[in-house]
């Protein structure tokens, strides 16, 4: 648990940096947001050890994010004040990358999967985004927005 804990504070002072650097956020006023989403990050990790009810950790982690950001939760408009400062996208990037960096130790037994997978791959992505496009096309029409 101290490897996660680390990795992920690691990848939260990386965040950081990114939301300085490409939105002009002040790493002391995001630093907040970013303790709270990191803590929320480990506590789904350890939700997901001890709750007998076997769930993907990305699960836990979005169910107490969700708990913990709704009207019922004592506290929650500061949550979303200070998370509000640290925007996805600086986020995403250093999540991506160790994403990449841990599929490269991977890298054989994905070569064992053979071309079959970048078939699946292209099925799932093309997909997906078509599927999105569509719900957000049903949605601009029916809030009537970009006519």
């Amino acid at each position: 648990m101290k490897d996660k804990i680390l990795t992920f504070s690691i990848i939260g002072i990386i965040a950081l940096m990114g939301n300085w650097i490409g939105y002009d956020v002040s790493p002391i006023d995001a630093l907040p947001g970013m303790m709270i989403i990191v803590t929320v990050t480990v506590l789904g990790f350890i939700f997901a050890k001890i709750v007998p009810i076997k769930l993907p950790v990305v699960i836990w982690i979005s169910i107490l994010a969700l708990v913990i950001t709704t009207p019922i939760f004592p506290g929650n408009e500061i949550v979303i004040k200070f998370t509000e400062k640290v925007n996805f996208m600086a986020l995403a990037t250093p999540i991506l990358a160790y994403a990449g960096l841990s599929f490269g130790k991977d890298l054989q037994e994905f070569k064992k999967l053979g071309w079959r997978i970048v078939v699946i791959s292209l099925v799932v992505y093309t997909g997906t985004f078509v599927l999105s496009a569509l719900v957000a096309e049903i949605g601009f029409r029916i809030t009537g927005k970009f006519h």
